[in-house]
């Protein structure tokens, strides 16, 4: 794939019924992106996953279901490697906090995460004055 440069930038209501739209988004993508470097229909249920885990999270508990508010979701690919950013203005949790055990054994707040941690290769939730950021990186191969 090389140097190829693909960026999404997509806001959407604070809604749950946005999700579906956001995984379709993810699934899509992928198939766009194995039709370069062969990527499997893994890829693309990954990123479903990954994009309605991550929107849920936000959702619920960032924007506490508030319809009012918007989540914005950055997808970037460049250099083969795919970097999933999304926005929140909650009040923002320390992931470090968060439990690494198995999914059955965590509490319905840490499920999301485990997932996202299990399928992604880098997962980072920065805080900043303006707004907190979960970023996720995976190396496309």
């Amino acid at each position: 794939m090389g140097n190829k440069l693909i960026e999404l930038d997509i806001r959407v209501p604070n809604q749950t019924r946005y999700l579906g739209l956001i995984g379709r988004i993810g699934k899509e993508l992928a198939r766009e992106l194995s039709r370069e470097n062969g990527e499997s229909e893994t890829l693309a249920q990954h990123l479903n996953v990954v994009l309605t885990e991550a929107m849920s999270n936000a959702i619920r508990h960032a924007h506490e279901g508030d319809p009012d508010k918007t989540v914005h979701i950055s997808i970037s690919i460049a250099d083969d490697e795919l970097r999933i950013r999304v926005y929140d203005h909650g009040q923002g949790f320390d992931l470090s906090s968060l439990p690494e055990g198995e999914p059955q054994e965590l509490e319905a707040g840490g499920r999301g995460i485990y997932i996202i941690r299990c399928l992604m290769d880098t997962v980072v939730y920065r805080r900043s004055k303006e707004y907190n950021v979960l970023e996720m990186w995976k190396k496309l191969r």
